[in-house]
Parts: C-alpha cells; structure tokens; sequence
C-alpha cells in the first residue's frame, strides 16, 4: 500500500471516528408510535399546503424562493437517512405575513414567515427554526397526534373552520351530532412539550450536520421569547402552536456541545435576501388574513345560494374530492365542498344555508366517521343511527336494510325518510363501512322527494366512486 493510499485510509477513519463519536454522544430521539403511514402523512400534508396555499399571502418573488429552497434542501440533506422517508415532498415556501412564525405540514410541505428573516440576526437562525421544523415533519409528530386522539375524524386532516352543525328537514339538531368539535389544526400544528424538546434536539443535530452551529436555534427562541414579553404575551404567533418544554437555551447549547459541527456554508447572501424582503410590499397580519377570510366567507355564503331557491340539476362532469388518507370519491363538478371539523358536505346551489334562522342542509352528499360502538357492522351501524335520530326524532326507516359494498369492503346502505324544511318529506340514504381501525365511516345522501328523480344518478355515482385509502 502506498503512502498516499495509507494516508487516504487515515484520513477516512479518522473521519469516520468522529462521525461515530458524535453519533454516539448525541441524544438518541426514538419515533412515536404512529398507526399511519408515511405516504398517508404525504396525502395530508399535500391538502393542508394546497390550503394554505389558498389563503397565505404566498411571495413570488424567485430570488427569496429560490434561496428558501436551496436552504430547506442542505437542511433535508443533513437529515438522518433512517427518518427521511423516500416519499416524503418537501417544499419551502415565503409567506408575507409580518409575525415571527414558521411551520411544517406533515409530509414535507414547509411555510416560513417574512417575520421571522425580519427578526433573524444570521442565517443560522432561520436555518435553525426550518430545522425545528423539519424535525416535526422526521418525527411524524402530526400523525403521531393523531394516534393518541381520540376523536376518529381527526384522521380526516381539515383544518378549515367549523361550518356548523346543519338542520336536516328542520329538525333542531344534527344530522352527525356525534361529530367533533376539534380541529385538526391543532391536531396537525400544536404540539406537546415532549414532542417540542424532540424537535429542538433533532433540529440542533441537522444544524450541525448542515454545518450550523446550533447555539443559534437557542438565540431565536430567545428572540422569539422577548418579542412575545414585549407585546404582552400576544406576539409571535409560533409560541402559540409550539409549546416551551422549559430551558431551552440550556439544552441546546448542551446538546451543542455533544456534536460535531460540520464545514460552515456561504452564508453572505442571508443580508441581501433580508433587503430583497424589505422591497416587497408591506406584510399582512394574521389579522388582516382573518378579516380578509371572514368577507371571503361572506362571498362563499353568497356562492352558496338559498336553501327555497330552486336548485340546480347534478351536472354530468365530475370531480375529485378526499378526506385525508380515509377516503376519495368523485362528485358533480357543479356542487360546493364544505369542509367542516366534523364532515365534509358536497352541495348544489341552494343545497345549503340559513333558512328562517336555521342552517338547513336540503340537497348534497355528506361524508364522516363516527366512533363504532361495535366490530360488527350492523351493531355499529343500528349504534350510531339511534343517536343521529336522538337529535332528529321524525327520522324513520323508509325500507329495508341491504347489504352493499363499499371499495371492495361489506357495507350496509339504510334508506331513511325525514321532514323537509322546505315542506314534504326528504330522502336520506345512509351507507356505512368499518375501517381497518374499527371506527365507522359514512356516506349519505339527502334531496326533497320531489326532486330525487333528478339527484338519482348522481348519488349512484358518488357512492360507486368512495375509495377507502386508510391503511389495511
């Protein structure tokens, strides 16, 4: 072997040395348990960025995209290969909004604040919050939230609003009653402290890995911590959905101590990017976005129509909506979604709204979970349906039960009969299947007798489309 062999292989132990040493010397952070899968943490996190997407200021501007992305990916590159799932699709996108706050979905999909390059004093800390960041997503925390709720529509991953529980046929209550009240907004974006002080270490160890000194990680959440003390506690909004497990600056900066931390990168563009920013136009608030948000729901409502007014035929094109990694189907590409805490509703024109003081839901399709009282099907169907005719008492059976299949799974379709708000009797066909997990997952439909004729087809349609896609 020669001398420039010899040294090469010194040099490679040598190094590898080091790698084990610090490997070794790190705080060893194990996964929660998670009942889903990654690709089902992907499927979330797709329709919560498309979400935000919608409503988020989004900037535009290529130079600060492309700098947010290429430091998002040396973050990804140093990420443990045994976390960094295969399927995951990461994406690093500006917000211009002025709070300090940044934030991963799961599966890969992460939105930074203009607030945060406004109050970092380095690029190492922004890198140090995207690597936070980036630790939620490694550790599947949204998901792991998940398996510890209780509530089964959780899985369904909406973080849109409560649209509010709707009258069918008039009746003072709900036709999903049993439905939740919580959003997967906290379920996906709130964390506990245990899972917080997970992440600070797991990020302290890619900042190091990226060549970043993590120390600066501790000088943000100090930053972020004075910020929150000088507007008296309602400043930075990433406080909010990120709990202090307490001591942070200590652990880090002992957690610092323990690493290697590699080759530092070029950082001299971090002051023209915070000068690109300061061209753009001036942030918004969360405030301003949740002024803004309440019109648009003004508009939606007016989209929306009234329930009386006559309602349109089901058009004869289709389009895909989902629920999550639970389910997908196709309905009339001429029907509104409304994604509620507790159902997603697909309605014509008309279908739905305030009528007499009530929130009256007449024509459309529902889609939901309940939790099973039973593994068999039958019991759990006959369960669940005593406690939607608790709150609806003219609800009546209007045949007999049959068995159906729903995406290739035993299923059960109830035809049911109701007083119409809009006079006369309604029509409500209920279909319900067991999940792999045990809670039960329904579809229904509901149109005034008068015009089922027309809505027959349709709702033929959209029950031979549901794809069940939890995991099996």
């Amino acid at each position: 072997m020669t001398r420039t062999s010899l040294f090469r292989l010194a040099a490679s132990l040598a190094i590898f040395a080091i790698a084990a040493g610090s490997s070794h010397a790190q705080t060893v952070i194990k996964l929660p348990k998670n009942k889903y899968t990654p690709k089902q943490d992907v499927e979330l996190g797709r329709e919560a960025a498309a979400e935000v997407r919608q409503q988020y200021p989004i900037i535009k501007e290529e130079r600060i995209a492309v700098y947010l992305t290429k430091l998002g990916d040396r973050l990804v590159a140093a990420a443990p290969p045994e976390l960094n799932e295969s399927v995951y699709e990461y994406s690093f996108t500006p917000v211009n909004l002025k709070e300090i706050n940044a934030f991963a979905l799961p599966g890969g999909p992460m939105f930074v604040h203009r607030g945060m390059f406004d109050a970092a004093a380095s690029e190492a800390e922004v890198a140090g919050v995207m690597a936070h960041e980036l630790s939620h997503v490694l550790l599947r925390h949204g998901t792991a939230n998940a398996t510890k709720a209780q509530n089964p529509w959780l899985q369904l991953g909406q973080i849109a609003g409560v649209v509010g529980g709707a009258v069918v046929g008039g009746v003072a209550g709900s036709a999903i009653a049993t439905g939740s009240q919580l959003g997967a907004g906290s379920l996906l974006l709130r964390y506990s402290r245990e899972y917080e002080k997970q992440a600070d270490l797991l990020g302290a160890q890619i900042m190091a890995r990226a060549g970043y000194d993590p120390r600066a990680l501790a000088r943000m959440f100090e930053t972020i911590e004075k910020e929150s003390k000088s507007s008296g506690g309602n400043g930075p909004q990433w406080l909010s959905s990120h709990p202090d497990p307490g001591n942070r600056t200590e652990y880090i900066t002992k957690e610092a101590s323990l690493l290697t931390i590699a080759q530092a990168p070029d950082d001299r563009e971090f002051q023209s990017i915070k000068t690109v920013f300061a061209s753009l136009a001036p942030a918004k608030s969360t405030s301003d976005l949740a002024k803004a948000r309440s019109n648009s729901d003004g508009e939606s409502s007016e989209r929306l129509g009234t329930p009386g007014q006559p309602v349109p035929s089901p058009s004869p094109e289709y389009r895909k909506v989902s629920g999550g990694g639970v389910f997908r189907a196709t309905v009339p590409d001429n029907w509104t979604t409304l994604a509620s805490n507790g159902a997603i509703k697909v309605v014509p024109r008309n279908g739905y709204g305030q009528l007499n003081g009530q929130t009256v839901f007449s024509h459309g399709v529902e889609f939901g979970l309940a939790k099973a009282r039973s593994r068999d099907l039958r019991e759990a169907t006959s369960s669940w349906l005593k406690s939607v005719a608790r709150n609806n008492p003219q609800l009546r059976p209007a045949g007999d039960q049959e068995r159906v299949r729903i995406s290739d799974r035993d299923g059960l379709s109830t035809p049911l009969v109701n007083p119409s708000a809009l006079g006369g009797q309604e029509r409500i066909g209920v279909y319900t299947t067991l999940l792999t997990d045990g809670n039960l997952f329904y579809f229904l439909t509901i149109v005034p007798e008068n015009d089922a004729p027309s809505f027959d087809e349709a709702f033929r349609h959209v029950v031979e489309s549901i794809e069940l896609t939890d995991a099996r």
